[in-house]
Order: structure tokens, then C-alpha cells, then sequence
């Protein structure tokens, strides 16, 4: 008994002090879908934030063809393994009457600071189902609010003053987790050595997943292709 809590010890350890990365990009396989503009008439200090017609985030394809705002994460493969929450905060912006950023991911008891970076009221209506949902208002620019999470769940995050703004808030269990930016690509780094499910999730079109084997100090690639539906 005592030599096999051993041997499972030590398996632990060098598992934990042997990691590799996954890295990969969200692929778009069609032309770009046509981004609706956002009428912000309602609202004068919204209308004046921007110069330039804002466009709908909902399918944001980038240059490169590669999609933005994709939520990929870890969805098997890490067991019980327990993660302590960064002390670092992730915040979540209104600014301009849209949210900033569009997708974000946090962890399970980190710390979300919510930002009303206007001049004009906004309020914080979340649409989850595994964690309390809460409905504040921000009439003042400079209002903040701190939220925390304690169940993994995808949801939307709407303001019910300005109908257009809209967002999502990915809460995970884990820090294996990464949005895609501009140029379509993620990295979860340093993963301890295994095989994993990862998933990748797109508001409009839905999740992906795909298998990938990680091994110790190395470096695996899993890219997703998303088409129009």
C-alpha cells in the first residue's frame, strides 16, 4: 500500500513539473459574413462615442480568414487536478456602449471587475444558470463592480438600457483556457503531459472538439474550421 501511494506521488509530481503547450487557429472557410451595424441613435453619448458606424461582434472574421472571439479550452483530461485562482483581476469594459471585451475568459474564484468607462447609464444583466445571476446598474461613469464565480458555465451578459450591447463570460474550473484575437490563433500553455479533449465554442456556430496528446516540455497543435451555418 505505502509503496504504490508512492509510486502514484510521484506520478503526481512529474506530471505537474513536465508540461507542454497547445497551440493552434480558428480557421473560416467562407467569405465573411456581412456585420450588422449597430444603431446606437437611442442614446446621444453613445451616437457621439464613435465616428465611424460601430458593426455587430456576433461573427467576426479576420483578415487572415481566421475567426475572432472564440472561447477554446481544456474540456477533458485534467482529473481532479485542483487550480488556484489567480490573485490578478480580469476586467469587463463598457465602453463606447459595447462591452469590452466581447468574449472573456475567467476562472473559477478570480475576481471579474466590471468597468463603466461612459458617461451614461448602463446595467449588467448575466444570463447564467450555474452561477447566481445579477442585474446592476452603473449610472455613472467610473462604476465598478466585483464579481466572482464558482461554476464553469458559458453565458451571455446583456444591458437591457442599450438592446445592442451584448457579450459573453467563460468560467472555468482551470487556467487552460484562451480567446482568439485578431490573427485567429490561441495557446494554452504549459499543460502537464496527458491526452486532452479540447473544445472550442463560437457564439453563432457552436462548439467543436478534438483530441489532442500532450507530452512533457513539448508542444501539440489542434486547429478548428468553422463555416457559415
Amino acid at each position: 500500500m505505502g509503496k504504490t501511494l508512492a509510486v502514484l506521488l510521484s506520478t503526481l509530481v512529474a506530471g505537474s513539473l513536465h508540461a507542454g503547450d497547445i497551440v493552434g487557429k480558428v480557421a473560416f472557410e467562407e467569405a465573411p459574413p456581412k456585420q450588422a451595424v449597430l444603431r446606437m441613435d437611442a442614446d446621444k453619448v453613445c451616437k457621439a462615442a464613435h465616428k465611424e458606424p460601430q458593426r455587430s461582434e456576433e461573427v467576426v472574421v479576420n483578415a487572415n480568414r481566421t475567426l475572432k472571439n472564440v472561447l477554446v479550452y481544456v474540456k477533458e483530461g485534467l482529473g481532479a487536478r485542483k487550480f488556484d485562482p489567480p490573485a490578478s483581476q480580469v476586467k469587463f469594459d463598457q465602453i463606447g456602449c459595447i462591452y469590452v471585451p466581447h468574449v472573456v475568459g475567467i476562472q473559477t474564484g478570480q475576481e471579474l471587475i466590471v468597468v463603466n468607462s461612459d458617461p451614461t447609464l448602463h446595467n449588467v444583466h448575466s444570463l447564467s444558470k450555474e452561477n447566481p445571476q445579477f442585474n446592476v446598474a452603473q449610472p455613472k461613469k467610473g462604476m465598478t463592480l466585483t464579481k466572482k464565480f464558482e461554476k464553469p458555465e458559458v453565458f451571455k451578459v446583456k444591458c437591457e438600457v442599450h438592446t445592442w450591447m451584448g457579450a459573453y463570460i467563460g468560467v472555468f474550473n482551470h487556467p487552460f483556457f484562451a480567446v482568439t484575437g485578431n490573427d485567429g490563433t490561441f495557446t494554452l500553455p504549459k499543460l502537464p503531459a496527458g491526452e486532452y479533449t479540447v473544445e472550442a465554442w463560437h457564439e453563432k456556430y457552436g462548439t467543436q472538439t478534438a483530441k489532442v496528446k500532450v507530452d512533457a516540455a513539448g508542444k501539440a497543435t489542434v486547429d478548428f474550421k468553422y463555416a457559415a451555418k
